[in-house]
């Protein structure tokens, strides 16, 4: 019909008018889940941030309610406390604060390793490529847990490396050991994405004019590969707070050094709380988490269909 013509060529011409970072931006802005996710890590990344003023009791400061261990929700303390008189509520802020810190800077370790390796590896190929790829696939064989514990006791065995690791018990340990541990996963994802452009006309374009292999990886094989590899950061933060909270529960997570603790260690020492009929010490840490985790989940979805060009309109 004519209507329908000009009006879809009337939305073309609109479109053509926003640069890629602009649809990109719109198509992230259209998924709504990905929007209210950004809003809760906003605020959560707030409070965590302001601490000292969003905390009603310090970390590990006891309420002033005698008797105060096992206190139920209450205005005294908002989401109870646990068996010394410690608000839980204020905890859980500082616990939010280790998580993400460890999640965040993990991630973007084990992102920019595996990112280059698996655009080195996919785009020069030949021994190099065989070699890790059959390491990945190595780790990758084994059940994630105990991989991790291997590789924790390994690292933590190795004496030279404790001034730039840290005790075994410590959160820069934590960070290190998922941070060498997540590459793996993020070099397969961009191997692929890298063996699927590396024969694409701009890349034959750039060989072409002599342009060299560290300048065709950075400035057309990785812009390229973006999408995917923002999907891969949120799943390394996801899984390096997760894998954390697990470790903790079976006790080999990071200690609570100088009044320190995570969502690991909350999550850790509420084990027998729902059996015992103190539901509060579970509920509240668990339900971070999975909020956390979902949202988290959500952005890296919606950043993966904003930076995928086939989501355009021409390539329809």
């Amino acid at each position: 019909m004519p209507g329908s013509t000009q009006g879809f060529d009337l939305n073309d011409k609109i479109e053509s008018t926003y640069s890629p970072r602009q649809m990109a931006l719109r198509r992230f802005m259209a998924n709504k889940a990905a929007v209210v996710s950004c809003f809760i890590l906003g605020a959560l990344t707030l409070f965590v941030v302001l601490a000292p003023f969003t905390a009603r009791y310090g970390v590990n400061e006891a309420v002033q309610v005698p008797p105060n261990s096992f206190l139920t929700p209450r205005a005294q303390a908002w989401l109870g406390t646990d068996d010394i008189g410690r608000d839980l509520y204020s905890r859980l802020i500082y616990g939010v604060r280790v998580s993400l810190l460890i999640g965040l800077a993990s991630g973007l370790i084990s992102v920019t390793l595996g990112a280059l390796v698996g655009a080195v590896a996919g785009f020069r190929g030949g021994k190099f490529d065989d070699i890790m790829m059959r390491v990945t696939d190595l780790f990758l064989a084994f059940p994630f847990l105990v991989s991790l514990l291997v590789v924790r006791n390994v690292l933590g065995a190795l004496t030279w490396l404790r001034p730039i690791t840290g005790d075994m018990s410590s959160v820069r340990f934590i960070i290190f050991l998922f941070g060498i541990f997540g590459w793996m996963g993020v070099a397969r994802i961009v191997r692929g994405q890298v063996l699927s452009l590396k024969e694409r006309e701009f890349v034959e374009a750039a060989r072409a004019v002599g342009a060299s292999r560290r300048y065709i990886i950075i400035r057309h094989l990785l812009p390229n590969s973006v999408g995917p590899i923002m999907v891969a950061l949120t799943f390394s933060i996801v899984g390096a707070i997760i894998g954390e909270s697990t470790l903790a529960f079976f006790g080999y997570g990071p200690q609570a050094g100088d009044g320190a603790t995570s969502l690991g260690i909350l999550v850790g020492t509420a084990k027998g709380a729902v059996l015992t009929g103190f539901w509060w010490l579970a509920v509240f840490p668990c339900m971070a988490l999975t909020v956390i985790a979902l949202s988290i989940n959500f952005i890296g979805d919606a950043l993966r269909d904003a930076t995928d060009p086939r989501l355009d309109r021409g390539a329809k």
